[in-house]
């Protein structure tokens, strides 16, 4: 794991999810706020980047106004020559590990749940009154428990933590 320039994060986020990725509803529901370093990392080879995952400060946002902090994990992203080779595994397990001892909040994202579920204990048992900023799948968006914070059950607008 090593740090990047920006820029070249996000050149390897154009390549592997385009452009329009701003678009996105997982973009508004962290505008404003910066990653997490202590939870977003790199894979380097040679000096270039082959994968990267983020990780950002987001909140649910109850019906009685009360915010409970979550960490939204998001984009992981793997050059796309290099997809599939277990890379997006390892930037994965590493955030995981390292989340257990540094989160601040449950884990959340908006993932394939066959594959976060399996592989990473990823749900989406108690997201399914959780509502977004744009237009998602309601299966696709996913939860887990990490550092001893439950993740938040019931009606609430997932957000940016400000």
């Amino acid at each position: 794991m090593s740090d990047i320039a920006p820029q070249a994060v996000e050149d390897l986020l154009d390549a592997a999810f385009g452009s329009d990725r701003f678009e996105r509803t997982a973009y508004r529901i962290r505008k404003g706020t910066d990653a997490i370093p202590v939870l977003s990392f790199a894979l380097v080879d040679d000096g270039a980047p082959i994968g990267t995952i983020q990780c950002w400060p987001v909140a649910h946002r109850g019906a009685s106004g009360t915010a409970t902090p979550l960490v939204m994990v998001g984009p992981v992203a793997v050059r796309p020559d290099l997809q599939r080779g277990g890379h997006g595994r390892v930037l994965m397990a590493h955030m995981l590990a390292v989340a257990e001892t540094e989160a601040d909040g449950a884990l959340m994202m908006i993932g394939d749940p066959e594959y976060y579920g399996r592989f990473f204990g990823f749900g989406a048992d108690a997201t399914g009154a959780w509502d977004l900023p744009g237009p998602y799948e309601k299966r696709r968006l996913l939860a887990r428990a990490t550092n001893g914070h439950a993740v938040p059950v019931g009606a609430g607008m997932i957000g940016p933590r400000l």
